[in-house]
């Protein structure tokens, strides 16, 4: 009879939220995105309010590690599952700032109304209206804070609000306030679990069955393990995804001191001036790019066991591995961000013609041809050979949807027939098996009929145009280039209205066969003809004055 894995407790929330801010529970801190909108938040808290489930948290403990003054511990719990909900309860219940999915930092103030006689309690996330309407509180969290003093807050309330019964509003102050005593239940997965056991428990207790995001796992492994600086290797994967995005906020990181004098964050220092935004990577990416290409695997499972200490073949632990596990990690995450490599990187795929993140649609094609980028160069390669064989593969990749279905297997296999064949040799045989004269004869022609622009297929033939500075169509002096950098504008060679008068229907006349990138002056010139019609006439007297 096998033995229980995890046990099952619940905690008060204010208990949960004590250990959280202890750190004997190990989540990235409050800098790492939050992608719940703020009407989420109204509604967790509500839940709350009402008594309702909102699901359980998940924790793991780490094997056995050493401690910085030699002593051994037990671990730190590991968040793998729960960070939103616990995000939220820092930022609404605490009052604290999170930065959102696109590293803007605010407050999620949600504001609470509690009634009037018999009247409904209701949340909302607060707003100017809001604001100015007595019959609202504005923030919760000036109501669950400790320091609050209950008797005055409900003094002035009723004194604004005279109509209010006092004992009910005084009632309903006191349940929003014990929120903070409600239960949250609390999974914890026992430390003798191996990474590939702890996987699957978290699909089957997971109420909607949600894979492991191995990702978010490595993020938590990393900031349990001071021990090896991992820490602030977690933060240097956050800030500079952060800065990629939002370099204004370089001066709020660097009051961050303890990073601020790391090497971390003076290799990432040139990214405050960086306005390039053809891939801004997610820590997620950071993690794929940094972990394939250093340890030429490509399931991030494999590194959260790697970090933990496993050795793959005796199934045990190794505190040997785990350190060497980091270190490796530290060197993929330093070539990534290196500004020489970041940036020779972007200008490959420029000169390939895709100079618009619009014209990128799969972030890991883009991934995977950093991690061809990097494992070139560690192997020597002449930077002239990287540049051709970096941008072929990245436009087979797009043509071919080569990492669009399970991205963490076709990155450990390519990575590995790399390693044993080569690039150049690997990337013929590829291109002659998946790039055959069937794709370019049927394969491709079916793939034109559809009426989305953002198709690769039309984006790989707009950046064929940049590449060879085509003009738009049927100009003479503006570039494909130039209509892209501007605002683009897609129209029809043959022109919709005309289609539609000749009997074709929405999804024949609208597809990207049919489209072009032209001038609006152009299009306008050519109205509703045929090209048997315009194309008769001289250009100039359609190109614009």
């Amino acid at each position: 009879m096998p033995s229980q894995q995890y046990s099952v407790n619940q905690y008060p929330i204010e208990t949960l939220v004590t250990w959280i801010k202890s750190g004997e529970i190990a989540i990235p801190d409050i800098q790492r995105p939050f992608v719940w909108n703020a009407a989420k938040v109204r509604d967790f808290i509500d839940s709350l309010y009402q008594g309702y489930p909102v699901g359980y948290l998940i924790t793991w403990r780490n094997p056995d590690v050493r401690l910085k003054d030699g002593t051994k511990s037990t671990g730190k719990r590991i968040l793998i599952d729960g960070q939103q909900r616990v995000t939220a309860l820092l930022a609404a219940v605490l009052g604290e700032e999170v930065v959102n999915r696109d590293y803007k930092r605010g407050r999620i103030t949600i504001a609470f109304h509690p009634g009037r006689k018999d009247g409904e309690q209701r949340f909302e996330v607060a707003n100017a209206a809001i604001r100015r309407d007595r019959g609202w509180i504005p923030d919760i969290a000036a109501i669950l804070t400790p320091e609050t003093k209950i008797l005055q807050l409900l003094d002035e309330y009723c004194g604004a609000n005279p109509e209010v019964s006092k004992d009910e509003i005084y009632d309903r102050l006191e349940r929003l306030r014990g929120i903070r005593n409600n239960s949250l239940g609390l999974i914890d997965l026992n430390a003798d679990l191996d990474v590939e056991t702890v996987a699957e428990i978290f699909v089957r207790i997971n109420s909607q069955g949600v894979s492991l995001n191995a990702a978010d796992f490595a993020m938590s492994k990393m900031a349990a393990s001071e021990q090896y600086d991992g820490h602030q290797l977690r933060k240097c994967i956050d800030y500079f995804c952060h800065l990629a995005v939002a370099p204004e906020a370089y001066n709020d990181l660097a009051r961050d001191n303890d990073f601020a004098d790391t090497s971390y964050f003076r290799a990432m220092e040139w990214l405050k001036h960086e306005k390039e935004d053809i891939y801004d990577p997610s820590y997620t990416d950071m993690l794929r790019v940094a972990f394939t290409s250093e340890f030429q695997r490509g399931r991030l499972e494999d590194l959260v066991a790697l970090l933990s200490g496993r050795n793959f073949e005796t199934r045990t632990f190794e505190e040997s591995i785990a350190e060497e596990s980091f270190q490796k990690l530290k060197k993929g995450v330093l070539r990534y961000m290196n500004e020489n490599n970041f940036k020779r990187f972007i200008m490959i795929l420029r000169s390939g013609g895709f100079i618009d993140s619009s014209m990128i649609r799969s972030q890991n094609t883009v991934n995977f041809a950093y991690i061809l980028y990097l494992t070139l160069r560690a192997q020597h390669v002449s930077q002239q050979e990287i540049e051709r064989l970096v941008r072929r593969w990245f436009v087979m990749s797009v043509l071919t949807g080569r990492y669009t279905g399970s991205p963490e297997t076709a990155f450990g296999a390519d990575i590995r027939d790399i390693g044993t064949q080569g690039a150049r040799p690997l990337l013929n045989t590829i291109e002659r098996a998946e790039l055959s004269e069937a794709f370019w004869d049927v394969g491709l022609p079916q793939q034109m009929d559809t009426p989305v622009a953002s198709s690769p297929y039309f984006n790989v033939f707009l950046a064929s145009q940049v590449k060879e500075n085509d003009k738009g169509f049927l100009s003479r002096d503006i570039s494909v280039q130039n209509l892209l950098e501007g605002q683009p504008h897609v129209h029809h060679v043959f022109p919709s209205s005309y289609l539609k008068r000749h009997g074709f229907q929405r999804g024949r006349y609208n597809q990207i066969a049919n489209y072009v990138i032209m001038q609006s002056e152009i299009n306008i010139a050519i109205g509703n003809r045929p090209p048997s019609t315009y194309f008769s006439a001289c250009w100039n007297s359609v190109r614009p004055a």
